[in-house]
């Protein structure tokens, strides 16, 4: 087992630095940037996607200070900066720390938990005491420092949305006192008490440790399917009594519009997970006068937790659209995805974003993703169009789970691909 950093301010921001697994985890941090073509990366976890709007503006601030002034969302709820001159050392992690936003060095990467986002605003269980007791025990704990970047957790309020993401480990709500607990993609769940719930998810990632210690895997997935299936028996023989319940097969997100359920909140999706700095001031300040909270989305969207009536949050989701974001499901962005591309990626073999937004259309049923090379980074869970970037032109293929149906070939022709992604979001 790696023993753990001292939990202690953080260090200077390396680039690149070296990790101690076997070919190197590269996933970026704060304390730690990943180089791309447009500046120096930096991830910033965010344990659930929630944020005070205190919060938001240090982001804001370090985004302005350090790097290209936009705030970038992933598909795990977190904030990306980009354009970073690696000239910014320790002074981003002091923001960050100042902010609340890095409360261990040591942990920094391994802090990866998503959570529903409509949870307590919809008449489904809160999960705000799960997630800050989850995040404070694998701070607490010397062991999950050496969890991976890639390693993420699941808070489901019960509505199937984040348990479809395929999590390593996953907390299901079952009403007020009684819990699920999900290793990995298995059907196999373990009815655990809703209170123990953070410290049951915390004792599966040590045993994930304990079990990846030969194999050197980063995820459960990556386990072989002896060790994965011993690792479930034995979370299974000091958790509660099993019982088969099939993870969603679709990821879905809570949709651009509002007011939801018994307290009101507005959602909204965000073109691309890109947000300018007006943008990201407009949601804060939305935030500030409705309780003071944002939440970001896996789905690179924002909600807003909302005191108003509903005249109200209409007027704010029309100032909000008017902003560029997306408030309405038939948008033509609705849906649309892609990763950085050129020019911030180097192994991207063109600019998808550029290609999505000449594509954009009337919303399709699929959603689609389009990736500039093979790796498809930030790509989605569940069913989806995936559009890849290839040296003869684009692939475009209909992904259901693990299957893959055949691909189509498209040339180099902006106007046949456009009608080819169509077709296929249609299917």
């Amino acid at each position: 087992m790696l023993a753990a950093m001292p939990d202690s301010a953080p260090s200077p921001l390396s680039v690149g630095g070296a990790s101690s697994r076997a070919g190197g985890d590269a996933c970026p941090g704060t304390l730690r940037l990943h180089r791309a073509d447009d500046g120096a990366l930096a991830r910033v976890r965010l344990p659930g996607g929630v944020l005070s709007a205190d919060q938001a503006d240090a982001l804001l601030a370090a985004a302005e200070r350090f790097g290209d002034g936009d705030l970038h969302l992933t598909s795990r709820g977190n904030v990306q900066l980009r354009g970073l001159g690696t000239e910014c050392g320790g002074a981003l992690a002091d923001l960050l720390t100042d902010a609340g936003l890095l409360p261990s060095a040591a942990h920094e990467r391994a802090r990866n938990i998503v959570a529903s986002p409509l949870a307590g605003l919809d008449g489904s269980p809160s999960l705000a005491a799960w997630l800050t007791e989850l995040d404070h025990l694998v701070c607490a704990s010397p062991a999950t420092a050496a969890l991976s970047g890639r390693f993420l957790f699941a808070l489901d309020g019960g509505h199937g949305d984040v348990d479809a993401l395929g999590a390593d480990v996953t907390v299901i709500a079952e009403g007020r006192s009684d819990a699920l607990l999900r290793i990995g993609a298995a059907d196999e769940v373990f009815r655990i008490p809703a209170a123990e719930a953070p410290r049951a998810a915390l004792r599966a990632a040590e045993a994930f440790l304990r079990a990846a210690s030969d194999s050197g895997a980063w995820r459960v997935k990556d386990l072989p399917d002896d060790v994965r299936t011993e690792l479930v028996r034995a979370i299974g023989s000091v958790a509660g009594p099993s019982e088969h319940r099939t993870r969603p097969r679709t990821a879905k997100a809570p949709g651009p519009a509002g007011p939801f359920g018994s307290t009101a909140a507005l959602s909204v999706d965000v073109p691309l997970g890109r947000l300018t700095a007006a943008q990201w001031r407009l949601l804060t300040d939305t935030a500030r006068r409705h309780g003071g909270e944002l939440r970001l989305t896996p789905w690179r969207g924002v909600v807003i937790p909302f005191g108003g009536g509903r005249a109200e949050a209409a007027d704010a989701l029309r100032t909000l659209s008017e902003a560029g974001l997306i408030t309405a499901p038939d948008s033509p962005w609705t849906g649309v995805g892609a990763c950085i591309g050129r020019p911030g990626c180097a192994k991207s073999l063109s600019d998808v974003r550029a290609e999505a937004g000449a594509a954009v259309g009337a919303p399709g049923r699929l959603p689609v993703y389009w990736s500039g090379c093979e790796r498809r980074c930030g790509h989605p869970h569940g069913e989806w169009i995936d559009v890849v970037a290839a040296p003869d032109g684009h692939r475009i293929s209909h992904v259901r789970g693990e299957r893959r149906d055949a691909r189509t070939t498209v040339r180099n022709d902006p106007a046949r691909l456009a009608a080819a992604v169509a077709e296929a979001r249609a299917l």
